[in-house]
């Protein structure tokens, strides 16, 4: 039986994921980070790089979660927690759920798409994988570091 992850170790990781949302944030991509933690270890992490790699599809989750497979030697992340900044798209969904992470916590909601705070796509019927998800961890300094992103930007 496993020990339940305190609040403090949650906020220790979700720093990580904010320190890399900080590295996109230099190099002028949206300010997303996360981080891939297996064992109580962190074993992947990144940023999103979509500009700088002319590539959509990499985000900082799908980034994290091929780092991760990389590592650990198999496409199946079963026992990983992943922590990214911000709430993930549909499609970093869909390779969560793919990679069987068992549990997503993210900084804030994405107010614009929300498919898990709005939509709750994660527990649809008959998907092969429902993963547990935990949101508000550091939620203030997520949100603000995408605000300011954005506000300058306007």
């Amino acid at each position: 039986m496993s020990t339940p992850i305190t609040l403090e170790e949650h906020q220790r990781w979700m720093a990580l994921a904010l320190n890399s949302a900080q590295m996109a944030r230099a190099s002028n991509e949206v300010p997303i980070g996360a981080v891939l933690v297996h064992a109580g270890k962190p074993i992947a992490q990144a940023f999103n790089q979509t500009i700088s790699q002319n590539d959509p599809t990499a985000h900082a989750e799908l980034l994290c979660l091929r780092q991760g497979a990389a590592f650990i030697g198999n496409h199946r992340l079963t026992d990983c927690s992943l922590y990214v900044t911000l709430e993930p798209c549909l499609m970093c969904l869909g390779a969560m759920i793919q990679a069987r992470v068992k549990f997503l916590i993210y900084g804030v909601d994405d107010s614009r798409i929300g498919c898990i705070s709005q939509h709750r796509i994660h527990k649809t019927p008959g998907l092969n994988h429902h993963l547990q998800t935990l949101s508000g961890i550091c939620s203030g300094e997520c949100a603000l570091l995408l605000r300011d992103f954005f506000k300058a930007r306007r």
